[in-house]
């Protein structure tokens, strides 16, 4: 099978690597979000086989298709809009999933009409380099935060990262990671007692639908989701040189975001961070087989929706400063190609920056994230600079 000719060591780690920042940075809002409405620990443990499934199917299957990384991932800042939501309105879980459906096909809509795709169309390049770098730059700056409380771990691993890239550079992360395993296994910094043998079961929760949900749930949790979700993730695929059919993929979320729904997924979306892990050359210096670190991920996210609570504490019981650390330092030469893509064009330097600065600042303004805004203030910018000026040959 072409799959396994193409899959190599490099691509299997940074699928792993994937999985492993984008799942426990941000669990905790998931969980938070599903006690907002009051589930039971049998309905927090269906949330996640559902958002396990939903993620690596759109994630697996899509990229052995294209032979692209496809990266899928759930919707954090729609969590964080959920978690918040749910404890000021008192609605029930039933509403809460009538407003999941709801978005998921306004999701749906946004894809298969094209529009969505036509508004990437018209972003320049260096604004999405910047709006990329911007979004990226968060974890570069937690990887070295982290050595505040973890100053021997994050050291061991920037040493190793700086030798594996001059003597090993294709390998250079996974031996980062495997250094860091085995220093925290030694130190006794890996919480085994997390880690526990049990299948996720899947609960049915009946949708109500009503225009409160509808206009304080599933339209904020709609806005965040294409402006701090779906943006950047498109971004990371055209930084990466990727030309994917992105209207398919963000109809496809919207439907399996829709069947899955009543039992937990709350809105799919295209994946920024943990896409960048997996289209840099870290995960293979051939662009073409970079897809099966998306694969690689794909079946992960599976394995935990299937074996829940196994996988899931098998993640958490790693040290949070080890995952801020091999995040970081995994994102670096995208982070670097995403600066030099933004800034080489002096036309669109300053809106670049704007942008990038904009975005990295993390300002939250009516509940929509900085990724959003990053890219309007940029497009402000090159507006006022460029307009009614002839375009250069």
């Amino acid at each position: 099978m072409q799959f396994f000719r193409d899959l190599s060591l490099s691509s299997a780690t940074a699928g792993f690597v994937a999985v492993l920042v984008g799942f426990t940075s941000s669990v905790a809002i998931v969980f938070q979000a599903a006690q907002a409405f009051g589930a039971t620990p049998e309905v927090i443990t269906s949330w996640m086989w559902a958002l396990g499934l939903g993620m690596g199917l759109c994630s697996a299957l899509p990229s052995l298709v294209l032979r692209q990384p496809v990266m899928v991932a759930w919707s954090t800042p729609g969590a964080a809009v959920l978690a918040t939501a749910g404890l000021a309105g008192g609605f029930s879980m039933g509403q809460a999933v009538g407003a999941f459906m709801m978005c998921a096909v306004l999701i749906v809509l946004a894809g298969a009409s094209g529009l969505f795709e036509r508004l990437m169309n018209r972003i320049p390049m260096a604004i999405a380099s910047a709006l990329l770098a911007g979004v990226l730059a968060k974890f570069g700056l937690q990887a070295f935060a982290a050595a505040q409380t973890a100053l021997v771990l994050v050291a061991l691993m920037l040493v190793t990262y700086l030798v594996g890239r001059r003597m090993l550079p294709r390998y250079a992360v996974p031996l980062t990671l495997l250094v860091a395993v085995i220093w925290v296994v030694a130190q006794g910094q890996f919480q085994a007692g997390a880690v526990t043998l049990d299948w996720a079961r899947p609960v049915f929760i009946a949708p109500e639908f009503s225009l409160q949900a509808f206009v304080s749930l599933a339209l904020p949790l709609f806005i965040v989701t294409m402006a701090s979700q779906n943006l950047p993730g498109v971004a990371a695929i055209r930084a990466a040189g990727y030309a994917m059919p992105i209207s398919r993929i963000i109809t496809l979320t919207g439907v399996v975001t829709l069947v899955l729904a009543p039992f937990g997924a709350f809105a799919l979306n295209l994946s920024a961070i943990t896409a960048a892990i997996c289209m840099g050359p870290e995960a293979h210096p051939d662009p073409k087989r970079r897809y099966t670190a998306a694969v690689v991920c794909g079946a992960l996210y599976l394995a935990i929706g299937l074996v829940g609570a196994l996988v899931t504490g098998l993640l958490i019981a790693f040290p949070r400063e080890l995952v801020l650390a091999i995040a970081g330092l995994a994102l670096l030469g995208t982070i670097g190609g995403g600066l030099q893509a933004a800034l080489q064009d002096d036309r669109h330097r300053e809106a670049a920056l704007i942008t990038f600065l904009v975005t990295l600042s993390g300002v939250v303004v009516a509940g929509i994230g900085s990724a959003f805004w990053g890219v309007v203030a940029g497009a402000l910018a090159l507006f006022v600079q460029q307009y009614g000026l002839p375009k250069k040959a």
